[in-house]
């Protein structure tokens, strides 16, 4: 009986074959910037009484880059995060930071208000609030038998 160091953080077992999988596989050795590299904003949603609020972090991207459309219930921001090589030599030998299109949709609850939705974007995070209309907010307590 053999005893097999356990990783937790690659959730199997260690042996010599994917020791070395790992050494030549890694990121560090591999000087192009676009293998395997997808980029999707995180998105904190909130609720408060009178509104939907989201806020997506994407750094790096200019305002106008940025697409925001309401449709039948469904919000979708879109855009690019593109990856701009300098005109000076460099080799890269890590590029951690995340490149590429993205978009992310929502479905919206039928009782927002689409013609007072705003959004800003302010030092890399883009805030959207998506008032409730008073108008269809349904509010009911039933009572228990």
């Amino acid at each position: 009986m053999s005893l097999i160091k356990y990783n937790p953080r690659t959730l199997r077992t260690f042996t010599t074959n994917n020791l070395f999988d790992d050494l030549f596989n890694d990121r560090f050795f591999n000087n192009d910037v676009t293998v395997g590299k997808s980029f999707t904003p995180q998105v904190d949603i909130s609720e408060t009484e009178k509104a939907f609020e989201l806020s997506f972090a994407i750094p790096g991207i200019k305002k106008n880059e940025i697409n925001i459309d309401l449709n039948e219930g469904q919000l979708i921001v879109s855009g690019e995060r593109k990856f701009e090589e300098k005109k000076e030599e460099k080799n890269f030998h890590s590029v951690e930071t995340r490149y590429g299109s993205f978009s992310r949709s929502f479905h919206l609850p039928d009782n927002i208000d689409a013609n007072k939705v705003e959004a800003k974007y302010e030092d890399g995070l883009l805030n959207i609030t998506i008032p409730k209309d008073e108008k269809k907010i349904q509010k009911k307590t039933i009572a228990i038998k």
